[in-house]
């Protein structure tokens, strides 16, 4: 038995595929703590988010606008043919019926003064990107016409009028809100609504007669906290938006993109032209007001890529990194017939996991560029030195490191591109193919 351990014993440590077989066995070993680094990553983002969320919450979330809107009540009648008993004849009773009419305006102007300035919020070590917006509309309304419902004048009830303003954010609202309309201002109330949109009101009451043949101006003032978007419903026959801000990285979302745009570094100047022809419904609605959310627009304020995502596409190219290290130990072992101990592959492994857990802790309190700084240069020292130890001399372990270095500094060019990541991904793995092959075509693959 002593002599079929013996050459057992040797055909490990001598033979190739056994070599690789053992090293590849190890990598697949090691996937099991960088999945539990991938799933700290994940974890803390989700933390992050829920921090944001609160925080967001607090300060006032996506600022979605509606308005103003003329909320116009008017009288319809229902007559009933009824039967008396008592006159043994049949009677026409007529039931008043209370509907209204909701008319949006021919004009609807947020011009340039629409600023966004961004005030970034922390809590612990998270921060919420969140901005106050001063907004300045105006436009007008037509005069009030409901023919189309065969509705006569005599049946609106004028001084019962109203105009509404609909908004996703009314506890972020930083001021007290007066409508002018024409000569007149109003103050406006909140109304309870079920909606998603909530609901400010102002009656008109005989304050501003609407009963003439001329259109009626209108201007507010807003001043509202959000965070994550801005967005308008184009309620307007003709709307115009002008939005300008500081945010460098804004996201044009919504049913429209602009018509004009400017982003750079000092910000982004944006404005949008949304005709009634440009949309699926009409200026004036019966009874109630539709859902209109899916023809909102306006701009989103994201952070492009954020620390834990670029941690978490770092950690995607563990497997590779952890892999090509290996490998080049393995080739090393090859060449210079140095017995390379199983035990010593797995601290080489997990000094590399190590890598993904400094990045993400020290990210947290510092920038993703020092942090992958700190963390490369940690490992990069702790595997060189250790090869050091088990390979001897110099000539190795410096191989070891400067290929370690420049995997390092590849991934980090990779995770900052966007656009071309993985043209240049793909072209270096190309070439690290290529260095590959072509290190090992000395070797002696006849020792089996």
């Amino acid at each position: 038995m002593e002599p079929k351990k013996a050459k057992f014993s040797s055909w490990l440590r001598n033979s190739i595929t056994a070599r690789m077989l053992i090293v590849g066995f190890l990598l697949l070993v090691l996937l099991i703590p960088l999945e539990f680094v991938k799933s700290l990553i994940t974890e803390r983002a989700f933390r992050q988010q829920e921090v944001v969320q609160e925080i967001n919450n607090k300060w006032g979330n996506e600022v979605v606008f509606s308005g103003p809107i003329l909320k116009v009540p008017y009288k319809t009648y229902n007559e009933e043919k009824v039967y008396i008993q008592k006159t043994k004849s049949f009677e026409i009773k007529t039931e008043e019926i209370l509907n209204y009419a909701y008319i949006f305006p021919d004009e609807l102007k947020i011009d340039s003064q629409a600023n966004i300035a961004e005030k970034p919020l922390q809590r612990s070590i998270y921060e919420s990107v969140v901005f106050t917006a001063d907004l300045n509309i105006s436009g007008n309304f037509p005069k009030i016409d409901l023919s189309e419902q065969d509705v006569k004048p005599a049946d609106i009830i004028w001084d019962k009028i109203s105009v509404l303003i609909k908004t996703s954010n009314l506890k972020g609202i930083r001021n007290t809100l007066a409508l002018t309309l024409g000569t007149e201002t109003l103050a406006m109330n909140p109304k309870y609504s079920q909606d998603y949109l909530n609901m400010v009101e102002s009656d008109i009451s005989k304050a501003y007669s609407l009963d003439s043949n001329e259109s009626v101006p209108f201007q507010l003032n807003l001043k509202v906290n959000g965070s994550e978007a801005l967005k308008f419903i184009p309620v307007g026959k003709e709307t115009n938006v002008k939005m300008t801000s500081k945010w460098h990285s804004p996201s044009f979302d919504g049913n429209y993109l602009p018509e004009t745009r400017d982003v750079g570094q000092d910000g982004f100047d944006a404005s949008w032209t949304v005709l009634q022809i440009n949309r699926q419904f009409q200026q004036q609605f019966f009874n109630s007001l539709p859902d209109l959310m899916e023809f909102a627009f306006g701009a989103k304020l994201i952070v492009p890529v954020d620390e834990y995502q670029k941690s978490e596409r770092t950690a995607k190219y563990g497997f590779m990194v952890i892999g090509l290290t290996l490998l080049v130990f393995l080739l090393i072992q090859l060449v210079s017939k140095i017995y390379i101990h199983p035990f010593q592959y797995i601290m080489i492994g997990l000094a590399l996991v190590m890598f993904y857990t400094l990045l993400i802790s020290i990210s947290e309190h510092s920038s993703f560029l020092k942090a992958y700084g700190i963390s490369a240069l940690s490992v990069l020292a702790l595997v060189t030195l250790y090869s050091r130890a088990i390979l001897k001399g110099f000539k190795f372990p410096l191989l070891i490191g400067g290929s370690l270095a420049a995997l390092y500094g590849f991934i980090y060019v990779i995770i900052q591109l966007e656009n071309y990541a993985l043209l240049v991904g793909s072209i270096g793995l190309f070439v690290i193919l290529a260095i590959i092959m072509f290190a090992s075509r000395k070797i002696d693959w006849n020792n089996e």
